[in-house]
């Protein structure tokens, strides 16, 4: 079974704080810096997919055997416990950096867009780790949260200041329910209702 199944969720991601998404046109997907590591099985499901993500990515972005490193590390958090990295690549647009191959010059993600050209969810293709950031997994296996002057301020954080309180919980409820289900972020929510009539 997938160790993320049996995650749980902090009580850090029930208290309303002043953050809202970031938004791709002002961040350029910055979460992309410096690639992710992957699952071997969400390689294979890649691999199987290749020529629909290869024609989703830029030009002269490789083939298949171009798009990950060598290396495999031990990783308990997913399905067969080894994960191995994309590849990083340089980019002059719109800054000079370095970025996970599967960006595309227009800052979307070429396994989101593969995902969609063959009728699946966005996520379908995208990793584990993809989904889940900026959230994180903490000591106890809980999703949760750094803290928020760091998420602020840290360039790939996936978050900015917001005029309006919200709980992390219902800013990334879609994460949420696709890696852990629908009922585990109900379980979740009623909770965090709970907690909040405790304190009004």
């Amino acid at each position: 079974m997938n160790m993320s199944m049996q995650l749980s969720i902090s009580k850090r991601l029930f208290k309303k704080e002043l953050l809202a998404r970031c938004k791709l046109h002002e961040c350029f997907g910055a979460c992309c810096t410096y690639g992710v590591w992957l699952d071997v099985g969400e390689k294979e499901k890649i691999r199987k997919y290749s020529e629909i993500v290869h024609s989703c990515m830029d030009p002269n972005s490789g083939s298949y055997e171009d798009w990950f490193e060598d290396e495999i590390e031990e990783d308990s958090y997913t399905f067969s416990g080894k994960v191995i990295h994309s590849i990083i690549v340089n980019r002059e647009k719109p800054f000079t950096r370095e970025t996970c191959v599967f960006l595309r010059s227009d800052h979307k993600c070429a396994l989101q867009v593969a995902s969609e050209k063959i009728g699946e969810h966005p996520w379908f293709l995208k990793p584990f780790y993809c989904v889940l950031h900026p959230l994180d997994i903490d000591d106890n296996d809980q999703i949760s949260l750094d803290e928020t002057n760091i998420l602020i301020t840290e360039e790939k954080s996936c978050l900015r200041s917001s005029k309006e309180p919200q709980a992390p919980l219902l800013i990334f409820e879609d994460e949420i329910r696709y890696l852990l289900g629908d009922q585990v972020f109900e379980n979740a929510h009623q909770q965090a209702e709970k907690l909040c009539e405790k304190k009004s």
